[in-house]
């Protein structure tokens, strides 16, 4: 055995982000260690405190302008939240009045909490934990006069987590990440997905000290350290292949989606607050099949103005050129908290009072969204969309609230229109009952669908297992809600993270599906699966 080959090193994970990346290993510790400093008055460590926590939300803002407005920035937010709550601080600051120094104060107070939501039994405080560490590090850089280690662009960061601003901080041209926690969907792997960048979660502990080069191959599920001669030449000519397959997928884009026997499917896009659509073209979708209003509308204020969020609604539709665009009303809740809106401290936020449950708790809110929705669909072609949704009472509530909102539009002499009222199919008692719901649409939500059918949390790396979209259940529970929609002519599409994995278009067009709603980096590689896919193909993966 050659020296190259008895150096190489492969470790087994978990594919969250496709792709494939060669470049330097990184291996990232950023955890700030106690350095010796005098320790000076309590009021000179408090102002020390007060000074870098400001510092830390002002790198933050500034992060959060630099993305431009995304689901990025949205999770950035939680953060400056945090910083800003003198529930999160004082602890520290009663510290240092005790005579500890700025630095050991909100480290202990940092771990105190963060320990509180590693131990959590709700999915959404465990989710967290991995900010809480950014944000305590990132002040205690702060203390220290440190930054954070610069990252090359293109290298292959392996970390024990990774946060979302950590993330949003790197240019990860070429680049890739493996992480020996983590969870499929976390934060940074929606993210990572979002622009591209290979990811893998659960990688096998082993020393990677000493190695300086690693190729992340996902499809592989492999982290490869030290490669040698032939591992690299072989690697380097699947890059190429790959190359050429973005290539091919690219010329997909603006043309039409077209199975291979000529059969037309509809490929729309999912957006967050519409900023992202500056940069895309409308021409190469069939409309907007979700807008996740609840990361547009971020405060109390923005909830009870509806002018600003006729204006929002507005421009989206504007970019949409006549084609349709589909609006969820708010799915707050769970991971998506609204100061003074969502409920604080449930014990299980994503099986509590989330998406249609806490709108029917806060009508005059829902009224305010559906009054600017109606006044929108004046300007083009509006759907409106109800997550959440576990019984039928619950989708004629919010019909009796819309239709009450356009006729006081009407009274009012508003120019408004009378959009379409459909549902996400996300819950698994809808699913099962989805004949006695009196909707103008379905749009399945894979992500939460899966996660109630299985009874594993998104964000739990080690049920990564359990997510698999193309699991019997799964498939099954689609191809009965399609297969009622299709008998009954009622509009069906699927707008989760499935309609965005390549793997799962067969099995989804084997199930009668005609209309998916993707993220819009997926619009490419989406279509050409559809073009490579034939009738029948897949029939022993089809539920029978």
């Amino acid at each position: 055995m050659d020296r190259d080959a008895a150096r190489l090193l492969c470790l087994r994970g978990t594919p969250v982000s496709p792709g494939l990346a060669r470049g330097p290993l990184v291996l990232l510790d950023e955890a700030v260690r106690a350095g010796a400093r005098g320790l000076n008055s309590a009021g000179d460590e408090a102002a020390r405190l007060r000074t870098a926590l400001e510092g830390a939300r002002g790198d933050l803002q500034a992060l959060m302008a630099s993305i431009g407005g995304s689901e990025g920035e949205t999770i950035l937010a939680f953060q400056v939240g945090m910083l800003e709550d003198a529930v999160v601080t004082e602890p520290a600051l009663v510290a240092i009045a005790r005579g500890e120094a700025a630095d050991t104060a909100w480290r202990a107070a940092m771990d105190a909490q963060i320990r509180g939501y590693h131990e959590a039994e709700d999915l959404y405080f465990r989710a967290r934990a991995s900010d809480l560490r950014d944000m305590r590090d990132r002040v205690l850089r702060h203390i220290a006069g440190e930054s954070a280690a610069a990252i090359a662009p293109g290298s292959i960061v392996i970390a024990t987590d990774l946060s979302p601003s950590r993330f949003l901080e790197i240019d990860w041209n070429g680049g890739g990440i493996a992480l020996f926690e983590g969870s499929p969907n976390s934060h940074v792997a929606m993210l990572a997905r979002a622009r591209g960048v290979p990811m893998i979660v659960s990688l096998e502990r082993a020393s990677l000290l000493g190695h300086e080069e690693a190729l992340l191959d996902t499809d592989n599920a492999v982290l490869v350290a030290s490669p040698d001669a032939k591992t690299s030449a072989d690697f380097r000519q699947r890059q190429q292949a790959c190359e050429l397959a973005k290539a091919d997928d690219a010329r997909y884009l603006a043309a039409r989606a077209l199975t291979a026997k000529g059969e037309t499917v509809q490929v729309m896009i999912n957006v967050a607050d519409g900023s992202e659509l500056e940069a895309l073209d409308p021409a190469h979708c069939d409309g907007i099949g979700l807008v996740r209003t609840e990361l547009l509308l971020r405060n109390l204020a923005e909830l009870g103005d509806e002018e600003m969020q006729y204006r929002a609604y507005g421009r989206i539709l504007k970019w949409a050129n006549g084609k349709p665009v589909t609006f969820r009303t708010l799915d707050a809740g769970g991971d998506k908290p609204i100061a003074g809106y969502t409920i604080d401290g449930e014990g299980n936020p994503f099986l509590g009072v989330r998406g249609v449950r806490l709108s029917l708790l806060h009508p005059q809110v829902l009224t305010t969204q559906l009054r600017a929705l109606a006044r929108a669909a004046a300007l083009g072609p509006l759907k409106v969309m109800v997550p959440m949704v576990a019984n039928p009472r619950e989708l004629d509530r919010v019909r009796a609230l819309l239709d009450g909102a356009v006729a006081q539009l009407r009274k009012e002499g508003i120019e408004c229109g009378f959009p379409e009222l459909g549902m996400m199919v996300e819950v698994p008692a809808a699913a099962l009952t989805i004949d006695l719901f009196d909707a103008d649409f379905f749009s399945i939500g894979s992500n939460d669908l899966i996660q109630y059918i299985t009874a594993s949390s998104r964000d739990a790396g080690s049920l990564a297992a359990l997510q698999d979209p193309l699991q019997p259940a799964v498939l099954r529970l689609v191809h009965e809600i399609v297969a009622h929609a299709v008998k009954h002519d009622v509009p069906v599409s699927l707008c989760g993270d499935m309609a965005s994995d390549v793997r799962c278009i067969p099995a989804l067009l084997g199930v009668g599906l005609r209309c998916l709603s993707v993220s819009p980096s997926a619009l490419g590689p989406v279509k050409g699966a559809i073009a490579r896919y034939r009738a029948g193909a897949l029939e022993g993966a089809q539920p029978e």
